[in-house]
């Protein structure tokens, strides 16, 4: 297992980051209800500024390599949570295979419930950055996100979308659900950047 617990050593002295209150429960938040998911229709797209479009089952996506990393989570309503285990495919990975144009500049996560939120590519094309199926050891519960969500410790969790199905590499930014809401574009935990 690869433990990324320590990259808030490059954002802050604190691992708990300013404003936050540390955890052991999960809380769930989402924008509205879980939405359905159906493994024999399910497809995940990698579209935009690459090379090659993507396309994935879920087997397909799930026979993906894979990795399990230690990573602490924040969410921007003020809680942390440390030492969660998550287990499941590397931004890196997909960025690889899609071949990223040069001209790329951001990205867009799409979820099943039309979620959207945007990231820096730099902000991405990180080690732990994860599209990850499994939250310690077992099966992503549906309302964490499950089948699929990006985990994103460096940031808020509201760039991490819940019941991901797709990623646009993009030319230009272009803000997701919450960002149109007044959210930061960058939600820097340790730098409290919450609201834009």
């Amino acid at each position: 297992m690869k433990d990324v617990t320590d990259c808030y050593r490059e954002f802050g002295d604190d691992r708990l980051p300013p404003g936050q209150r540390e955890t052991s429960a999960f809380p769930v938040l989402s924008k509205s209800g879980t939405p359905p998911f159906d493994p024999e229709t399910w497809e995940f797209r990698v579209t935009g500024a690459v090379e090659n479009e993507l396309s994935f089952s879920w087997d397909e996506f799930r026979a993906l390599p894979a990795e399990t990393q230690r990573q602490d989570f924040h969410c921007v309503t003020g809680w942390s949570t440390f030492d969660r285990e998550f287990t499941g495919v590397p931004f890196l990975e997909l960025a690889d295979r899609a071949g990223v144009a040069d001209d790329a500049v951001h990205v867009l996560f799409s979820a099943l419930d039309d979620y959207t939120t945007d990231l820096p590519l730099e902000a991405c094309m990180r080690e732990e950055v994860l599209f990850a199926w499994e939250l310690d050891g077992e099966a992503l519960p549906r309302d964490h996100g499950g089948p699929l969500r990006v985990v994103t410790p460096h940031k808020y969790a509201y760039k991490g979308a819940k019941w991901v199905d797709g990623v646009e590499f993009l030319t230009d930014p272009e803000p997701g659900y919450w960002e149109r809401r007044g959210y930061s574009e960058t939600a820097n935990p340790w730098r409290e950047e919450r609201y834009s």
